[in-house]
């Protein structure tokens, strides 16, 4: 068994920046946590495998395909493999990405 007990605190805002850093790889899992100061984005790019994006913190604006959705903490979203997409952060914002390799 893994365990984090807390996932926010373990990835900091840095000024104009996007950080990333993997917390967890696991059967089945990747886990990757992201902080992205106000502005920055990871363009838009393909996964090469489903991914999980849930924000722990913040406002992202993410476009998938042809939509757009603002993604808030609580909210969780799916981009199957291959999707275009893209992610902006509103605000200071911390997310978590699961890529599911098969």
């Amino acid at each position: 068994m893994e365990f984090i007990d807390a996932l926010a605190p373990m990835v900091t805002v840095q000024p104009e920046a996007t950080v990333s850093r993997t917390v967890m790889q696991v059967e089945g899992a990747n886990v990757v946590l992201f902080s992205f100061d106000k502005g920055e984005e990871l363009s838009e790019h393909t996964a090469a495998m489903p991914v999980l994006v849930q924000c722990l913190e913040g406002r992202l604006k993410v476009t998938g395909g042809d939509r757009t959705v603002d993604l808030v903490p609580g909210g969780m979203l799916h981009f199957p493999t291959r999707l275009p997409h893209a992610i902006y952060a509103e605000e200071p914002s911390k997310m978590m990405l699961i890529m599911m390799p098969r």
